[in-house]
């Protein structure tokens, strides 16, 4: 009975793995293959990588799009790092009632869908614009800090803190350091596991956003590699094994910091269930 119940759940798991598997397969094959290939769903290897590549480069700027999301990426992680692990610290080590109650309202904020904020956001960056122009409406900053931080990264970070020694917090403030010291000195390095799990997931958010960035954003030389291939598959007659090109080379960077991380994040992500 015990053979039939791990073959079983052994031959679940095959099942959902192909099933995750299959469309990165399918999105990477199609890439080696004509449009009209990848429309009759053609499932081997073809030779026309390098031609849907040149096509490509000739119908985009990949290169100042590939850039333009690294920029906006790499910047919102590193100050949702800094902004959501400070609050998360903060709500933690200093509990209060008060706090307590913001933090729950903070936590209410994750029900409202981001969609139903934009008319609101565009309009206050449309006022803004008439003010600071540098951070106002077709701007790499406008993009940024509606997206900096998210009520789930200091849920996250609330979470992981409550496994952080305190003995470790008073014995710094034994020796003299600030708060602030504290927290970069010791926190940081000690939580560095949680900081891995917390890049990965707002990096690729920030990397595969769509929306804010197709509202913000105005001039193509500021658009980002989605909205570049979301353009690609607007056309009359969308060459699809180019548009399958396109979504590879998006996706290597992501997958590449995955794979990189991966321990760190599984590590990060079990302590804060824990």
């Amino acid at each position: 009975m015990t053979g039939i119940k791990k073959v079983s759940a052994y031959g679940l798991l095959a099942v959902a793995s192909i099933i995750s598997i299959f469309p990165f397969f399918w999105m990477v094959i199609s890439s080696t293959n004509k449009s009209s290939d990848v429309t009759q769903g053609k499932l081997l290897p073809g030779a026309e990588l390098m031609n849907n590549l040149t096509k490509l480069l000739d119908t985009i700027d990949l290169v100042p799009a590939l850039l333009n999301s690294a920029k906006i990426s790499i910047l919102t992680t590193i100050l949702a790092m800094l902004i959501a692990s400070l609050a998360g610290y903060g709500f933690e080590i200093y509990r209060s009632k008060s706090k307590d109650i913001l933090f729950n309202i903070l936590l209410l904020s994750m029900m409202i869908p981001f969609a139903a904020l934009m008319v609101p956001l565009f309009r206050m960056f449309g006022s803004i614009s008439q003010v600071l122009p540098a951070i106002g409406i077709d701007t790499t900053a406008a993009v940024i800090l509606p997206t900096v931080t998210t009520a789930f990264l200091i849920f996250f970070f609330r979470q992981n803190t409550k496994m952080f020694p305190r003995e470790i917090l008073e014995a710094g403030r034994i020796d003299g350091l600030s708060e602030l010291g504290i927290f970069f000195r010791i926190y940081i390095p000690t939580m560095k596991t949680t900081y891995a799990a917390a890049a990965i997931i707002t990096f690729m958010a920030s990397w595969n956003s769509y929306l804010w960035p197709l509202v913000v954003l105005q001039t193509p030389e500021k658009m980002t590699i989605p909205l570049l291939i979301s353009n690609l598959g607007s056309s009359y007659s969308p060459d699809f094994g180019v548009i399958m090109t396109a979504i590879v080379i998006a996706t290597l960077p992501s997958a590449l910091l995955f794979f990189l991380m991966q321990k760190h994040f599984v590590a990060g992500m079990m302590g804060s269930v824990k």
